[in-house]
């Protein structure tokens, strides 16, 4: 790729702004630009030369991220303790790992994905009464949250479920994936609390201790579309970042993109059949004083596609202001006290690819 002249770069920040206001102002998203027949990435999606060349960098690494069957998790179980050590070593070494035999159905995990699918491949004027960059609104559709702080935007569209404030009037979820979406909710979030107990005891905790923190309380689900890609090799789906939750639990599609970030190098998180992708997320990190670790991971575009992922992100209590922070072990804390609040409000301020963490170490 050719250096350019700092005169043509500082035209093309300049000019920037106005193309990322007429790509949002469209409301009908990457998607919307696939569907014109574009074969170029449009200049606003391209990423910097300093970042394609750092990956050119890397070497490509054959490993496996841990994948750990849930069965035989009920207290008093033979298998407890292994897999409670199971999620201590993947938690402290990867920040990822997948679940199998979780008790969400593997034809509910089907049904999600296809109308999630369904959503974004509607008609546009129903698609775009949804489009929004309020994040108060509790259900919206837009295209890259950090549009206007990124460096490049993703190729990437979103529908937003957030339940951080409050309970969600059924209603409110479009009609299209209503039913379904609201039964896989209902299902992650029962996980969600099961997989809390495990993570308190490989803490060395009462199995307890973050459910009574209430670090499920609040939760966003948000709902990607990734169409496919002319130039992949351009552009990324998601950029690198850490995520603003306690845990994250993902739902993938077969085409597999996502990669997180070990040992220095980029390790794909493959899709396996049944499995629920788990994450620790930056609050958790601040809380286990860094005994878990909160892992960079990206998405990369492809040509194929679409594809689609569910995640889901508990972030704890977020109104009335709730305090969190390093769990009181005897170590020196390596971060200062936090709410949910000021570390979300730093969040939507910043292009997703900086860390959180940095704000709130002591």
């Amino acid at each position: 790729m050719d250096i350019i002249s700092n005169e043509v770069q500082e035209t093309e920040i300049y000019n920037r702004v106005d193309d990322l206001k007429a790509f949002d102002e469209t409301k009908l998203g990457v998607k919307g630009l696939v569907d014109q027949g574009v074969t170029k990435v449009p200049r606003i999606f391209i990423r910097p030369h300093d970042e394609l060349v750092q990956d050119l960098n890397f070497t490509k690494v054959d490993l496996n991220i841990p994948v750990i069957d849930l069965s035989g998790i009920e207290q008093g179980h033979d298998r407890r303790m292994e897999i409670v050590e199971q999620i201590r070593e993947a938690s402290k070494t990867w920040g990822f790992f997948q679940v199998v035999n979780h008790e969400i159905s593997s034809s509910l995990l089907d049904e999600t994905i296809d109308s999630i699918r369904m959503f974004h491949e509607q008609d546009n004027e129903t698609k775009m009464k949804f489009y929004s960059r309020d994040r108060m609104n509790m259900v919206r559709f837009e295209s890259n949250i950090d549009l206007y702080q990124s460096r490049t935007a993703n190729w990437r569209d979103t529908l937003t479920i957030s339940m951080a404030y409050s309970e969600l009037p059924p209603e409110q979820v479009p009609v299209v994936c209503r039913e379904t979406i609201l039964e896989y909710i209902k299902g992650t979030t029962m996980l969600c609390g099961t997989l809390l107990d495990l993570l308190s005891e490989a803490l060395n905790l009462n199995p307890n201790y973050l459910q009574d923190m209430e670090c499920a309380r609040g939760r966003t689900f948000v709902c990607h579309y990734y169409p496919p890609c002319p130039e992949p090799e351009l552009t990324l789906g998601t950029s690198k970042h850490t995520d603003p939750s306690f845990i994250t639990l993902l739902l993938q599609d077969h085409l597999g993109g996502l990669q997180v970030r070990y040992c220095d190098q980029w390790v794909d998180v493959p899709s396996v059949t049944g499995a629920i992708v788990v994450n620790i997320g930056d609050m958790l990190q601040i809380v286990s004083n860094d005994k878990f670790k909160s892992a960079d991971h990206r998405v990369l575009a492809n040509h194929k596609g679409p594809r689609v992922s569910i995640a889901s992100f508990f972030t704890g209590v977020v109104d009335p202001p709730k305090m969190y922070g390093p769990i009181k072990d005897g170590n020196t804390p390596a971060y200062r006290d936090f709410t949910v609040t000021d570390y979300l409000n730093k969040f939507f301020t910043r292009p997703i690819d900086k860390s959180g963490l940095d704000y709130f170490k002591s």
